[in-house]
């Protein structure tokens, strides 16, 4: 099975309800397909490859009534700045997380720096887990018969190696570009990515599918994914064509207690950052 699909996957010899606006399904299916790299993504891309984003709140997500302490330091939970604290990493974090939410229109942000200190933090990364984060990673994937790439702003790798986890900034202050495309098309170069390195790298069975776990993020304000991805779905965005079976991709925005200000205000209001802390916490468990 997997020297089939791995004939099939070599290379030859975007934040919008969707459902709002989804064609309808001879539309989408008719729908022309060109060899994009994944940051050129759009909302139309999902439809034109049977993808759906559906968007559930914290119980059907994570799976959990509770959601988890953030297994932090807890000035990290108290301090409302980073002068206020007394250890290094926790002045890193709340420094980088000042500088990412005060990112000015035009300029680019301090978010990757942001999100490795936060990984690092909530051992998302580190010696102990076997993983490292990666900034501007390109991925190599195969589109409409073109190879191209999507290039992540994070990702995390593990030692095999192996990505287990796709970010994309939302760079809408730079220019107009819906983040949540530009994600699920690096979880499918991921998929690509860790396919080959199983089959052709060590001679092991591919995978025929997984859900990645993803995240978009404006400034400090994260939104959640699990983004199934299969062999199937590889094949069709290779070769260009209309999958029959759909793909739905669950999303998640933390639930702040000032909904309206949620991307002014970020983490940097400590009932918002507790909460966004338990998210990822909770987060953590599907890599």
């Amino acid at each position: 099975m997997y020297e089939m699909l791995s004939s099939l996957l070599a290379p030859p010899s975007p934040h919008v309800d969707h459902q709002l606006i989804a064609p309808t399904l001879s539309r989408m299916s008719t729908i022309k397909r060109s060899p994009k790299s994944g940051n050129d993504w759009t909302p139309t891309d999902l439809f034109a490859y049977n993808i759906r984003v559906v968007y559930q709140d914290s119980a059907s997500f994570f799976g959990v009534t509770d959601l988890p302490n953030p297994q932090v330091e807890d000035e990290i939970l108290v301090a409302r700045d980073a002068a206020r604290t007394q250890h290094d990493d926790s002045y890193t974090l709340l420094r980088t997380m000042e500088l990412a939410q005060a990112t000015a229109h035009g300029q680019e942000s301090a978010v990757t720096d942001f999100l490795v200190a936060l990984f690092r933090t909530l051992r998302y990364t580190g010696r102990h887990e076997g993983r490292i984060a990666r900034t501007r990673k390109d991925l190599r994937f195969w589109i409409c018969g073109k190879e191209r790439y999507a290039k992540t702003d994070v990702c995390i790798i593990d030692e095999v190696p192996d990505i287990l986890l796709v970010v994309q900034e939302d760079k809408r202050h730079l220019h107009r570009s819906d983040p949540e495309p530009q994600l699920i098309a690096q979880a499918i170069a991921a998929f690509h990515r860790n396919y080959m390195t199983r089959v052709r790298g060590y001679g092991l069975p591919g995978p025929t599918s997984t859900v990645m776990p993803g995240i978009t993020i404006k400034g400090t304000m994260p939104t959640f994914y699990k983004i199934p991805v299969t062999a199937d779905l590889v094949r069709a965005v290779q070769l260009g064509e209309y999958p029959q079976q759909e793909t739905v991709v669950y999303a998640h925005v933390p639930a702040v207690p000032r909904p309206a200000r949620r991307y002014d205000e970020g983490m940097q209001p400590l009932d918002n950052r507790r909460i966004i802390l338990s998210c990822f916490e909770a987060f953590k468990h599907f890599l």
